[in-house]
């Protein structure tokens, strides 16, 4: 089995160590993760803003670096539904444009080996306790593109309750957005703001140590509305708790 890591643009340039979690745990599991250097935005910022004929490049870009792989893992709901949905979209577009077949091809083919990190675990490996341990009380948010786009449904959360000393506990409104969406929280910034701050008050109602997702865009965004309100709780992405398994789940 060949495996590939997408990263993403979040964890490459804030969250790094999120990537290497997820290498941390396929490792554990017996899997072998390149990382294809090649590999650059997914293009889903200038898509979700109208740029849709920017975006193509990009989609030739992503789908020429991972090109020969069995699989290609995703520590994001987010990018995963671009790659799966909206790359077929694009492609479509532009054969109806009468500009080819090539783009709908190259879709086509990377599509369906794009899987998100708990997808992967639970539907291709067929796993859910993967050997870690960490002894907080967690509370999950689902993101929406994995929840509405993906339909990634229990998985994140049959791993959660795998997961030795972890105390997992029910968000209130967990499906509601927590308003970042993308350029969303640029354009309509204070619709943003309110829907964040009904995500943590639910969060902090939990009592939970941490507020875990599978989309470290979604945790960035509640991360700073936690920081501003100095509220007793951290974000993490589920990577991260999956990974640990020894003294530094403790830390």
């Amino acid at each position: 089995m060949r495996v590939a890591l997408f990263v993403t643009c979040i964890n490459d340039a804030l969250h790094p160590d999120t990537g290497r979690a997820v290498v941390s745990v396929l490792n554990r599991l017996g899997v072998d993760v390149d990382f294809p250097a090649a590999q650059t935005c997914c293009g889903q910022p200038q898509y979700n803003t109208g740029y849709r004929r920017e975006t193509e490049p990009l989609l030739r870009r992503t789908a020429d670096a991972f090109q020969g792989y069995d699989y290609v893992v995703t520590p994001s709901g987010s990018c995963a539904a671009m790659v799966r949905d909206n790359y077929p979209r694009i492609g479509a577009k532009a054969a109806a444009e009468g500009r080819g077949s090539e783009l709908a091809d190259a879709a086509a083919e990377l599509a369906p080996r794009m899987y998100e990190f708990t997808e992967f675990l639970v539907d291709v490996l067929g796993v859910t306790d993967v050997g870690a341990h960490y002894p907080h009380t967690v509370t999950y948010h689902p993101s929406c593109h994995g929840l509405r786009m993906l339909g990634l449904g229990e998985r994140p959360l049959q791993l959660l309750r795998a997961v030795r000393g972890l105390d997992l506990v029910e968000l209130p409104g967990a499906q509601e957005c927590c308003g970042f969406g993308g350029t969303f929280s640029v354009k309509n910034p204070d619709v943003s703001a309110a829907m964040g701050a009904d995500k943590v008050r639910n969060a902090l109602s939990t009592g939970a140590d941490v507020l875990c997702g599978a989309d470290n865009s979604c945790l960035l965004h509640l991360e700073g509305t936690l920081r501003r309100q100095d509220a007793p709780l951290r974000t993490v992405h589920i990577a991260e708790i999956l990974a640990s398994t020894g003294p530094e789940a403790h830390a």
